[in-house]
């Protein structure tokens, strides 16, 4: 139904516009008591699902990513989809407008989006007034730097906004790979983005002493658009900080092969959807087998189906997740995805039974 009616409609507006008016719809469809609608047709609950990575049990693997939910305005209402977790933010010290509009388009003929939202957010103080320390989903908080923070002083946003958020998410995502904050991909480099992981480690830990916890688990998101030696530099980089994971991958500046009018494809931003599904999983093949899994990994990238969810889990992926798959396919897709993984895991049941 979402494919052939809602989607259409929706696609003859601005794609910003819809996002805001989809966000107003559930919220409507939540306080109707339809909720427990939702969660009947989206969501499965089953212990074949359930994973346990860096520490944290998540009731199925398919997780909501950073950007839809960027102010933590609707985490509990979204997870009633049938998500496994949602990841709020990016979120930055001070309140920030983001770049100027248009800047989200639709690329209908490559089922994608490009997007120069700019870490458009209300500030993480803001985020944290409407978290509670108890929530019904497990919740992820990625972090950024304000567009006005010089690089070298970078660090001191994502201090901010790490020690804001430690009592209300589950783990942190370092977001230093969107392309849409100018210089913010040079935090990438080795030197600064080593020693920004190791200062928020030492950070995490303390906190987490201090309240007699576990520490917080630490995420680097990275670019698609990294090359070989970069990648290795982030196999190093993440076992000598010593940090908990990492999520390939953000959106791409890449722009080869699309089919969509040129006038849009040649907007400025990141790529995100189906173009980036094929590299995306070829940097989660490249981290596991060079590091030996050493690290989980959160694969997220193009996933507009089952098959592509399955095809990151064998590249090497722990968990994934969705944003223009969900965008394109509508929370039915979670389900397939669910299920597909239960179908798997049921044929590997009988598999072993008969050998």
């Amino acid at each position: 139904m979402y494919k052939h009616v809602i989607r259409p409609i929706l696609f003859l507006f601005d794609p910003e516009f819809i996002h805001h008016f989809a966000f107003y719809s559930i919220r409507v469809f939540n306080r109707l008591g339809f909720s427990f609608l939702i969660r009947k047709w989206y969501r499965m609950d089953n212990p074949a699902l359930e994973r346990e990575v860096f520490g944290l049990k998540f009731p199925n693997p398919v997780g909501l990513a950073a950007g839809f939910d960027k102010d933590a305005k609707l985490y509990n209402q979204l997870s009633d989809f049938g998500f496994g977790f949602i990841e709020i933010g990016t979120v930055t010290p001070k309140p920030q407008a983001g770049n100027s509009k248009k800047r989200l388009f639709r690329l209908k003929a490559d089922q994608a989006l490009i997007n120069r939202m700019g870490f458009n957010n209300g500030g993480v103080f803001d985020a944290v007034n409407r978290l509670d320390k108890e929530h019904r989903v497990l919740v992820g908080g990625n972090i950024g730097k304000n567009k006005v923070t010089p690089n070298e002083k970078a660090i001191l946003d994502y201090m901010i906004c790490f020690e804001a958020l430690f009592d209300y998410v589950d783990y942190f995502v370092v977001n230093v790979s969107s392309p849409n904050t100018p210089g913010l991909r040079e935090l990438q480099d080795k030197e600064p983005l080593e020693l920004l992981l190791r200062k928020l480690k030492t950070q995490g830990e303390r906190f987490a002493e201090r309240k007699g916890i576990a520490p917080k688990p630490i995420l680097l998101k990275i670019a698609p658009d990294l090359s070989e030696n970069q990648l290795m530099d982030i196999i190093e980089i993440v076992k000598s900080t010593q940090i908990d994971g990492v999520i390939a991958t953000n959106t791409t500046i890449w722009r080869e092969g699309l089919n969509s009018p040129r006038r849009v494809v040649a907007e400025a931003g990141g790529l995100s959807g189906k173009p980036l599904k094929d590299r995306s999983t070829e940097v989660i093949r490249f981290l596991a087998e060079k590091s030996n899994k050493a690290f989980p990994i959160i694969g997220v990238g193009g996933i507009h189906s089952a098959e592509d969810a399955l095809e990151k889990l064998d590249a090497g992926a722990d968990l994934v997740q969705l944003y223009t798959g969900f965008v394109y396919e509508g929370p039915q897709l979670i389900r397939n995805i669910n299920q597909a993984i239960l179908e798997r895991s049921k044929a590997e049941v009988k598999e072993a039974a008969l050998t």
